[in-house]
């Protein structure tokens, strides 16, 4: 669902309702940082920040970010360090802060389970995210985007306070040279490192070859997988084969590209489908495929609870009532090369004469590719970036072509966009899977809006 939809206030309406509620792990630096800039008016930043468990590390952050009832509106938001193989200390505390502030958040005050999502292609940030989530208790760890092989043994280390290091997708690696990024948690923790519990690892594939990959190819234990359709929403598996484009613009899925439930089932593994299964009765159908359960994300993304702007939530709901909510599958858009849904909404980057605007620098940087540069080192390039840095860097100006910036549309879905030099804010970027065209089903007679319970009671009745 992007970054800051499926917040703590989400995951902790639907664990309360007694099923699986997850945090997105995506930007959450980025995103604790402007949510203290803006003042935290409920104080829950700054009250997660209290029960951080390592000393001096919440001080530091609030001291650099926190601004008492709120910076200017007009004003713009104190950038975070970029994201790199190296990162300095200030970067790893506020990312080790906020990953815990948003699980400890969504925990608080009941029993109920909470996960938290990453994207493997965001790898830079990995390893201290999980530190921060596991300091909170995070119950799962749901990865896609990519072959998260070596994160089961990565879980496995950190629970016992060892340190761990995470090989780094670097383009133009010669053979044989690895990049790696590093993490010990009793450097971070100031001597010694506590011993945490482990969460259950659960892998996003869009196949059972991955699946397989996964189950039996990690470095540690994989408890399940989530089954994810190319119907869902955020960035979805290219697919297989050679990408054929379809008259409308979008990836051509065929035959090749369902995944082969009966190949999963063989591996004895709890499995989750999601993709067009937000609706009632497909609870039912999964189980009957032989799934534990579904995924639904696209529900929740528009209900009350969740962190996308009021305006947007109210204009998709409108749209849907009237039939013209629909998603474009945009095969270029994300800088990652992943298909990625985007919602159709005025206002917004999907609206092509908007999106074509890049003016402005590659400033929170989540999504960069490491590359390796002439003499060793290793420099950083976005496709989404003003084209004359990115061909600067190495990279070909076709690789530019129809490129979104993702992290900053991201952040203004959620209220939290940037102020520019003009005095214009970010656009918004609004995700979600194909059954945004349904959401109005989740209204109640009379009502402009839902709950997070409200999704839960229709998807299991």
């Amino acid at each position: 669902m992007g970054a800051g939809v499926s917040d703590w206030r989400l995951a902790r309406a639907v664990s309360q309702a007694g099923q699986l509620g997850v945090v997105s792990g995506t930007a959450v630096a980025a995103i604790l940082a402007r949510r203290l800039q803006t003042g935290d008016p409920d104080g829950h930043m700054r009250r997660a920040l209290e029960r951080f468990p390592v000393p001096g590390i919440a001080a530091r952050v609030l001291a650099e970010y926190f601004i008492p009832g709120g910076k200017p509106a007009t004003e713009p938001f104190k950038l975070t360090p970029l994201p790199t193989l190296n990162p300095g200390p200030d970067l790893i505390a506020l990312t080790v802060l906020a990953n815990f502030a948003e699980v400890f958040l969504a925990k608080e005050g009941h029993t109920g389970l909470v996960g938290i999502n990453f994207l493997e292609k965001i790898q830079l940030p990995t390893l201290p995210s999980l530190f921060g989530a596991m300091l909170a208790g995070v119950d799962y760890v749901l990865m896609g985007a990519g072959i998260p092989r070596t994160i089961p043994g990565a879980l496995d280390q950190l629970a016992k306070g060892g340190a761990v290091k995470l090989k780094i997708d670097v383009e133009g690696a010669l053979p044989g040279e690895e990049f790696n990024t590093h993490f010990d948690p009793a450097a971070f923790c100031g001597g010694s490192a506590p011993v945490l519990k482990r969460p259950y690892f659960l892998g996003i594939v869009a196949s059972a070859t991955l699946a397989i990959t996964l189950a039996r190819k990690s470095n540690g234990v994989v408890d399940g997988f989530i089954v994810e359709g190319e119907s869902a929403g955020g960035h979805n598996a290219p697919p297989r084969g050679p990408m054929q484009i379809s008259a409308a613009g979008e990836p051509v899925y065929g035959p090749r590209d369902i995944p082969e439930l009966d190949k999963i089932r063989g591996l004895g593994l709890p499995f989750w489908l999601a993709g067009s299964f937000g609706r009632p009765a497909k609870l039912a159908e999964a189980r009957a495929l032989g799934a534990a359960g579904i995924q639904a994300g696209t529900a929740f993304a528009f209900c009350e609870e969740s962190g996308i702007r009021p305006d947007l939530k109210q204009l998709t709901i409108q749209l849907s009532r009237i039939g013209q909510a629909r998603v474009f599958t945009d095969p270029l858009a994300s800088p990652t090369g992943f298909p990625f849904k985007v919602v159709q909404l005025p206002g917004s980057q999907s609206e092509i004469h908007e999106s074509s605007s890049r003016s402005h620098s590659c400033d929170l940087g989540y999504l960069r590719q490491p590359y390796r540069k002439p003499d060793g080192t290793v420099g950083y390039r976005c496709p989404a970036e003003p084209v004359e840095d990115f061909v600067r860097k190495g990279g070909m100006v076709t690789a530019t072509e129809g490129r979104q910036c993702v992290c900053n549309g991201l952040t203004g879905t959620i209220g939290l966009g940037q102020i520019r030099a003009d005095g214009k804010v970010d656009l918004p970027l609004v995700t979600a899977g194909n059954d945004v065209a349904d959401i109005v089903a989740f209204l109640q007679p009379g009502k402009t809006s839902y709950s997070a319970a409200e999704v839960i009671t229709r998807l299991l009745s």
